[in-house]
């Protein structure tokens, strides 16, 4: 059982909450059995070590078996030693480390996809973790990160992907300028979401065409630079007296108009 909390094992551990450790290692934080059971489900070859208390793995008996079928065990570890590894303040007994994954541009591209998700400069890890998940719960075909977009590997993004980020490939490091001419030689047009574009509803049927979705910085949107790789400009309008939609709720209804439509 690991009772130290200041051991150089479980220091290492912790340091993945930094973005420097995650590139420098290739590897990232998994918190919760709820992240644990999704990537031993889809992904069990990127887990690389466990951790967890006696008490959580029983509670958690599922866990147990799905590292078994994989090959793996839990190291058991004493709370506070838990605690000391994770990023949460009220962690749930489950610490896990994994191999980073990112997909290529060109083999995302060579699918056929009809729907993807282009967010640029997105700098919230609680923004892309959502908008990752509503790709897929939509059943977009890869999300792409361009510019200084956050980290997907971020802890607080990892946990906003529910286990999302292990069900859609992404691509990390894309100029914006590549990405969007790449989607386009595939077939894609580029839409962006900006609040000086056309009325959405007024295009609703071209939204069935195959799609990639363009999304912005939280505060500042899209630049006119950005906004000169997209085909088309559209908004989402606002019936009521809000000033705007947040970007994680504006990307869900961007996405999901286009799911609909595509299955329409």
């Amino acid at each position: 059982m690991l009772t130290n909390p200041r051991s150089p094992r479980v220091r290492a551990v912790a340091k993945l909450a930094k973005r420097s450790a995650r590139r420098d290692t290739g590897l990232y934080l998994l918190e919760g059995p709820q992240a644990v059971r999704e990537a031993l489900d889809s992904a069990p070859d990127v887990v690389t070590e466990v951790y967890a208390t006696e008490g959580a793995l029983e509670r958690n008996r599922d866990i147990v078996t799905a590292l078994t079928d994989a090959g793996l065990r839990a190291d058991i570890a004493e709370e506070r030693v838990v605690a000391a590894m994770a990023d949460t303040v009220t962690p749930q007994g489950i610490i896990a480390v994994a191999r980073q994954r990112p997909a290529s541009l060109d083999d995302v591209l060579s699918r056929g996809p009809k729907l993807v998700a282009i967010c640029h400069e997105i700098r919230d890890p609680g923004n892309l973790g959502t908008i990752i998940r509503v790709a897929d719960a939509s059943g977009a075909d890869a999300v792409i990160l361009t510019g200084d977009t956050v980290d997907p590997y971020n802890p607080k993004a990892v946990r906003s992907t529910t286990g999302s980020l292990f069900h859609i490939p992404i691509v990390m490091g894309a100029e914006l300028s590549d990405a969007a001419a790449a989607t386009q030689r595939a077939g894609l047009r580029v839409l962006a979401a900006d609040v000086g574009g056309d009325d959405l509803m007024a295009v609703r049927a071209e939204l069935a065409a195959p799609t990639a979705w363009l999304f912005g910085n939280e505060a500042r949107g899209l630049d006119s630079e950005a906004l000169a790789f997209a085909d088309r400009a559209l908004r989402l309008p606002i019936y009521g007296r809000a000033e705007s939609l947040n970007l994680a709720t504006a990307a869900s209804v961007c996405l999901y108009e286009s799911a609909f439509a595509q299955r329409t």
